[in-house]
């Protein structure tokens, strides 16, 4: 008998004096009834749920389809009206893609899905037990003082294998594909990922900025991702994909070996965007080109970041990715530092994009 949709609170008692000293009071324990608290008082600076009844409802339409049992609405119905599937559906919408019950409905009535069902059950019981406060302890040493953490966690079985934060300041939440060849390792880099996305939206206020320059500066905040790479993996010296498997990894170091010739086509794009040489279609295009797999946003935000944490400290890197205006700059003076010491030729940023961004002198 499958545990009910939602895993208890993780808690989490933080520590910030000098450096980050988690002291963990709590994990996702589980019982019969599915929720679990913690021996101690609820924490402020962490409140992470993990909700499972969608993975459930479709495991459990598949286990009546073997079984040969006939499948309700009822059945129906509690897969669309699970949290997770609602949720779901809202942030398919959001991305103007198409989601449809029906569509779902043969998705989970596939036979690729229902020979991966043990599998897929399985790695949602080895999730269930998971301890994600070290991924949560990860995010919150690349945060402001300030920052808290608040999420809602959904692993999913759905088409697309992707994961993805959704709803950051009203309602966070997290969706984290439910694939059985993630390992423990992988899920909780993941998860400190996705949580960094959460306490980075939610702690980093926007700052004044030129009506001019808002678009660019919207699109220099996708550095993000480079951001919540070095949160995951724990620092600078730490390979970004240290737990993935040989050829993500093999991925990855082929990205960052390309990372001059990108941050100057990522340089272009946001000259284009300032002086509007593009339509908002042309924009959202080459912007999201820039994603890709874990393209510029990812490696050349990651370099710039691990750049400025080794060169100046983890405390200027933190406040210099949440003033956008800056970031560019700080690296900048970070890598000429690097330059001059002759370890590496790192690319610079144009003195134009930087004051055109609007940085605080």
């Amino acid at each position: 008998m499958r545990r009910a949709g939602v895993i208890g609170l993780v808690k989490i008692r933080i520590m910030r004096p000098r450096h980050l000293i988690p002291l963990f009071v709590g994990l996702l324990a589980l019982t019969g009834s599915g929720a679990a608290a913690s021996q101690s008082a609820p924490p402020p600076s962490v409140d992470v749920r993990v909700i499972t009844d969608e993975p459930e409802a479709v495991l459990s339409i598949i286990s009546k389809k073997q079984a040969g049992q006939p499948i309700t609405d009822a059945d129906w119905q509690r897969l669309f009206s699970s949290e997770g599937y609602v949720r779901l559906r809202k942030r398919e919408a959001a991305m103007r893609r198409p989601f449809e019950d029906a569509d779902f409905k043969s998705f989970v009535l596939s036979d690729s899905l229902a020979a991966r069902a043990k599998a897929l059950e399985e790695t949602l019981e080895r999730w269930k037990r998971a301890d994600v406060s070290k991924a949560a302890g990860r995010a919150l040493a690349y945060l402001p003082q300030r920052a808290s953490l608040r999420a809602k966690v959904y692993p999913s079985i759905k088409p697309r294998d992707n994961s993805f934060v959704f709803e950051v300041r009203t309602d966070p939440a997290i969706f984290l594909y439910l694939d059985p060849e993630v390992s423990a390792d992988q899920f909780e880099n993941t998860l400190a990922h996705e949580l960094h996305h959460i306490g980075y939206g939610g702690s980093c206020q926007p700052e004044a900025a030129p009506a001019e320059a808002r678009n660019a500066l919207a699109w220099v905040g996708a550095f993000g991702e480079g951001l919540a790479m070095l949160a995951a993996a724990g620092g600078p010296d730490v390979h970004p994909h240290l737990a993935s498997k040989p050829e993500d990894r093999k991925r990855w170091d082929l990205s960052v070996a390309t990372v001059n010739e990108d941050l100057m086509k990522v340089e272009k794009f946001l000259l284009d965007v300032l002086d509007e040489r593009l339509s908002e279609e042309e924009e959202q295009r080459r912007g999201f080109e820039f994603f890709g797999v874990q393209g510029p946003w990812y490696t050349v935000g990651w370099k710039m970041a691990a750049t400025i944490e080794t060169v100046f400290g983890r405390s200027k890197l933190i406040e210099s990715a949440c003033d956008k205006r800056n970031l560019l700059a700080v690296y900048n003076d970070a890598a000429r530092k690097v330059n001059r010491s002759g370890r590496e030729k790192l690319p610079l940023w144009s003195p134009s994009l930087i004051g055109r961004l609007g940085k605080k002198l």
